[in-house]
């Protein structure tokens, strides 16, 4: 499943990731692919547990 992943680099220098048309996922990293990476398989799971959401 494809998701839209929005990411920034935060002020102490980790990345942050988050899926917005699910509230609640998001996910740091030390680089964009990291926390991109830890985003996308939380989204997953959290879809897999309520498909309604999406």
């Amino acid at each position: 499943m494809n998701f839209h992943i929005e990411y920034e680099l935060e002020e102490d220098g980790r990345w942050l990731a988050e899926v917005p048309e699910l509230p609640g996922v998001m996910a740091y990293g030390a680089s964009a692919d990291e926390a991109m990476s830890r985003a996308e398989v939380l989204a997953e799971r959290v879809s897999a547990e309520e498909p309604a959401a999406i």
